[in-house]
């Protein structure tokens, strides 16, 4: 049977993003995502909200512009998939796993550079990432997946 492991996820660092090299100098970033999940109370009828912590990692050239740009509480949207680790606890404790998002593709949410963000822009896999804020530049390299030429506008935005 075939299977299909993709994640979609909005919300806001609960950390400052961590970037590390591996000893071949590839970049890993790494950060907690908190995802809110909104609903109606079925028995007093108010709206509550409860919040999901998200561990996510991002390798290779898209981690270092993700560390440049966010910090803990800027909003963020990622695109990647569920990957499981297990290992034998060191100190006898048995088998431990831990379940977290490797990401492929981030963008921008939320408001303009004086905020912290940067307008409008996502970075993907081997792809450049685009900014809707005045200058309309371009960071970041590679060719492929970033778009057709033009910079994105927060009218692009579906959401």
């Amino acid at each position: 049977m075939a299977s299909f492991n993709k994640v979609i996820l909005m919300g806001n660092l609960t950390r400052d993003p961590e970037l590390r090299y591996t000893g071949n100098n590839m970049a890993v970033c790494k950060f907690g995502l908190a995802v809110n999940r909104r609903f109606k109370d079925g028995a007093t009828g108010e709206w509550k909200e409860e919040p999901t912590f998200v561990d996510v990692t991002i390798f290779g050239a898209r981690a270092e512009p993700f560390a440049r740009y966010h910090k803990k509480g800027k909003p963020a949207f990622i695109e990647g998939s569920l990957r499981l680790d297990s290992w034998e606890d060191k100190n006898g404790g048995g088998k431990r796993s831990k379940l977290y998002v490797v990401a492929d593709t981030w963008e921008f949410v939320g408001g303009g550079r004086e905020e912290g963000g940067a307008g409008g822009g996502s970075y993907e896999r081997g792809g450049a990432m685009r900014s809707s804020d005045a200058g309309g530049g371009e960071w970041g390299g590679g060719g492929g997946g970033g778009g057709g030429g033009e910079p994105m506008s927060p009218d692009d935005t579906p959401f």
